[in-house]
């Protein structure tokens, strides 16, 4: 059963999570220019400069996505008493970062890359670092740092690797020492081929070009080589997912025991892939922390991955930006007023692939008023997508007698399909949605009332039975024996 829902994760439980990382920070400079001639003294391109931008880069854009996305963020790394370094600060400050874990020293510079692009298209890359490993006394810093943040509870640790002397053996022997005492869930962007030293870690998430170092080869870009390498890895390494980045070909998570899971790529135009595989870490990191599926993680760390591509330089995904892409992507469904079964069945799979939810309510809605609304908004807050089982004017004749229902079938589910909670009206002709339930499969079924769980009809043919409380003083019986008493007394 998922336990969170997509709408849950992104209104209530982002804003609450804690998120260390630790890894390498750099500065990330873009250089924007045009392009319109070739220079003089050399046969390279001038590129007549209009603007630039420093931003986050490296573990550090790992942070500012977790912290665009409201987490509280605690950033553990190694940076210079130097300009950059002075800058780094800056930028971590504006995005509310946590950096008591930020050791500087006189000793090192600050990592920067500068980034030159012309027309939007980059041309060059110039890298300004010295790599040196953590002294003894550094690391003893930054876990004693992570330590105390995991007594005081924390919800994941990112290990952000890029090779430039903070995850070393030890530390990360420590990390995932300590991520196993208190139950922390770790994700890591690994580097380099020799991929024991993650040893215990929950998710790593590679590119294609990274899987095939750790296996020796170089990999084609199609499922089953993908599947085929990263089980290969899990047969020797002690992880519980892959989560293998692919470009256009999208995201495939391999599970220890075999399981695997496809994404393809968002319709979207790439102008950039600086920083994506960091916003697939962030959100893979954020989504399993909420306790979400893997396929879920999965379909909202792609969606989010799309957004980042289609931006110019290193780009945090935001909050907000999430929110519209899902708000979209359930208006993009288009709802009508009632599906045949058959019509039904189809969309609960298709949400169902996603790894979105789907409830089940019941009932004749015959006058539909205040306690109905509010019993239905309180049953889409239980999934993803809400779906009605309507008796039909048969169904309703039969329970509630030959003067009902008042409204027919038909006019019902307008009105019902007219409620923004709602996204999908099925008709059933039985005395009770028991034959429905068994065909459609939704992971929720929601009565109101005091029901028992146990007497519930259809209980079997879900993952999860709620019983909500009926708003008192609402009932379409009271409506219509009001409307019968006034018309007595002449008062209509």
């Amino acid at each position: 059963m998922i336990n969170t829902t997509i709408n849950q994760f992104l209104t209530k439980q982002l804003p609450n999570l804690k998120i260390a990382v630790v890894g390498d920070v750099m500065v990330d400079r873009y250089v924007f220019g045009d392009v319109s001639r070739i220079s003089p003294e050399a046969p390279v391109p001038v590129n007549r400069v209009s603007k630039m931008k420093e931003v986050l880069g490296g573990a550090g854009n790992v942070a500012s996505n977790l912290s665009n996305l409201d987490c509280k963020v605690y950033l553990g790394a190694l940076a210079g008493n130097d300009d950059h370094g002075r800058l780094l600060q800056h930028l971590l400050d504006a995005d509310k970062i946590d950096t008591t874990g930020l050791i500087t020293s006189d000793d090192r510079s600050t990592i920067t890359k500068m980034r030159i692009l012309g027309d939007r298209q980059q041309m060059m890359r110039l890298d300004f670092e010295t790599i040196t490993d953590l002294t003894s006394d550094e690391e003893e810093q930054l876990s004693t740092w992570l330590e105390n943040l995991c007594k005081s509870g924390i919800d994941g640790i990112v290990v952000s690797d890029y090779g430039k002397g903070v995850c070393t053996p030890t530390l990360l022997k420590k990390i995932f020492s300590l991520a196993k005492e208190y139950g922390v869930q770790t994700i890591v962007d690994p580097k380099g081929s020799d991929w024991s030293k993650y040893n215990g870690a929950t998710c790593i998430t590679p590119n294609v070009k990274e899987l095939g170092e750790c296996v020796g080869r170089k990999l084609e870009n199609d499922d089953a080589t993908i599947v085929e390498a990263a089980k290969s890895v899990l047969g020797n390494v002690d992880l519980d997912y892959i989560v293998a980045t692919r470009s256009a070909k999208g995201i495939t998570v391999i599970a220890k025991d075999g399981r695997t899971w496809h994404n393809p790529a968002t319709q979207q135009e790439v102008f950039d892939v600086s920083g994506a595989g960091d916003t697939v870490v962030s959100m893979m990191m954020t989504c399993l922390a909420s306790g979400l599926s893997m396929r879920l993680a999965l379909h909202i760390a792609n969606g989010a991955a799309g957004i980042v591509v289609s931006k110019v330089g290193t780009y945090p995904i935001h909050r907000s930006e999430l929110l519209d892409l899902w708000h979209s992507f359930k208006h993009s469904i288009q709802s009508k007023p009632l599906y045949t079964k058959e019509e039904m069945k189809e969309l609960v799979t298709q949400w169902q692939s996603k790894g979105e939810t789907v409830v089940f309510t019941n009932g004749c809605f015959d006058i539909l008023h205040r306690g109905h609304i509010t019993y239905l908004q309180e049953a889409s807050q239980l999934g993803d997508h809400l779906i009605i089982g309507l008796n039909s004017d048969a169904s309703v004749k039969r329970l509630k007698g030959e003067t009902r229902p008042i409204v027919s079938e038909e006019d019902r589910a307008a009105l019902l399909s007219a409620l923004q909670c709602i996204d999908g009206v099925v008709l059933f002709e039985e005395d009770t949605p028991a034959e429905l339930l068994a065909y459609l499969r939704p992971n929720t079924l929601v009565k109101g009332g005091d029901y028992k769980i146990e007497d519930i009809i259809g209980r079997e043919s879900v993952d999860n039975v709620e019983v909500l409380s009926f708003k008192e003083g609402y009932s379409t019986s009271d409506i219509v024996g009001k409307i019968a008493t006034m018309a007595k007394e002449g008062k209509l």
